[in-house]
């Protein structure tokens, strides 16, 4: 049976535990972000937060070969049919949560530099987004140009922010220009940045699940309707791991809010906020038909698919399963866009041979 092969807009890499002790000086490694295991629990320390998280017996059990280390992670990517992957961080998705600009900055600064030493450098189908500071704009704009002279093509940030810091407001701005003008996509990643366990009670495991999704959806409101995206037209924005179907939707939502309510709208924009949308905001699924289905129906074809390796969510060991079953009876014009074009569309990887399609 011939292999499908895909680009994954959704994986991790799993950094050294390490990293920040090796590379930063010892005041402020004490307080980058680290993590203590133990056989029932683990409990990340956060520039003097703590944060205590339940492990369960089977997580390392299931986890993939090539988790941390990056040739057989190459040969694990071969065996599932996976060309090219956009890998984000693990423990640097918590450099978000520092304040102090100092360390933010530092810790920022020596991720990046881990990521471009050990992936960026060693492989040409792995890629990461580089991470910066939100501690403090200028320092985060300065990191972002360092990053894409690095050769960084994308950057995280987390979905969820603290009042009074979200990312409709003004003083984002910069940030948005030098984005723009670098051509680099804004990868927000969901279950970041913010609490997640919002519930506790019947259902509780499927409802905090479904509230790490929430936040990719405001980050789209209020980039599109706060005037960012209007403003900044050929900036294009990622929402990685919260399925698409929601997209189109929530385009249509704010042209109803827009035009039923134009007396109360500012900003004025210059595009209808499905416009926007369609040109500008990016998605990305695992299992979720919808996510094909929103093509066939609505014409969105900003989708991507991801693989989310190496977590307990993703495709690792039944990858060709999951796609035959997501692409039955699809056109193949759409089976390529998913799994191929809209990848290609936001980032520069190599092209695969007949070779690499043999292995």
């Amino acid at each position: 049976m011939t292999k499908i092969w895909a680009n994954s807009a959704d994986s991790h890499v799993l950094e050294p535990d390490d990293l920040w002790t090796q590379r930063l000086p010892k005041r402020l490694a004490d307080r980058a972000p680290r993590s203590e295991r133990g056989e029932k629990y683990e409990i990340l320390y956060i520039d003097g937060k703590q944060i205590n998280r339940q492990l369960n017996d089977f997580m390392d059990a299931i986890r993939p070969p090539g988790a941390r280390d990056l040739n057989i992670r190459l040969k694990d990517l071969d065996q599932e049919g996976v060309w090219a992957q956009l890998a984000f961080p693990s423990m640097g998705f918590w450099t978000v949560e520092i304040q102090d600009p100092e360390l933010a900055r530092e810790v920022t600064r020596a991720w990046n530099d881990w990521a471009h030493e050990e992936i960026l450098q060693k492989n040409d189908r792995i890629f990461t987004p580089a991470v910066i500071s939100i501690a403090d704009v200028s320092d985060g704009v300065a990191e972002l140009e360092r990053a894409v002279d690095l050769g960084f093509q994308t950057v995280f940030l987390p979905c969820g922010t603290r009042p009074g810091e979200e990312w409709g407001l003004d003083k984002w701005e910069p940030l948005w220009a030098a984005a723009e003008r670098l051509n680099t996509v804004l990868a927000f990643h969901i279950g970041t940045g913010g609490e997640n366990i919002v519930y506790r009670g019947p259902g509780g495991a499927v409802v905090n699940y479904m509230e790490t999704t929430y936040p990719g959806m405001r980050v789209v409101s209020q980039m599109v309707a706060g005037g960012a995206l209007d403003r900044h037209p050929d900036l294009k924005i990622l929402i990685a791991e919260g399925g698409a179907a929601w997209v189109p939707a929530i385009g249509d939502r704010m042209d109803e809010a827009y035009r039923q309510h134009g007396m109360f709208v500012r900003p004025k924009l210059d595009r209808l906020p499905s416009e926007i949308v369609r040109h500008q905001v990016y998605a990305s699924f695992q299992h979720d038909i919808s996510g094909v289905q929103i093509i066939e129906g609505t014409n969105y074809r900003n989708v991507c698919w991801g693989d989310d390796y190496p977590h307990l969510e993703g495709t690792y060991g039944h990858t060709q399963e999951t796609l035959r079953t997501l692409f039955d009876g699809v056109d193949p014009e759409i089976q390529d866009r998913v799994l191929r074009g809209t990848f290609a569309e936001l980032f520069r990887i190599p092209e695969r041979t007949a070779a690499d399609e043999a292995r």
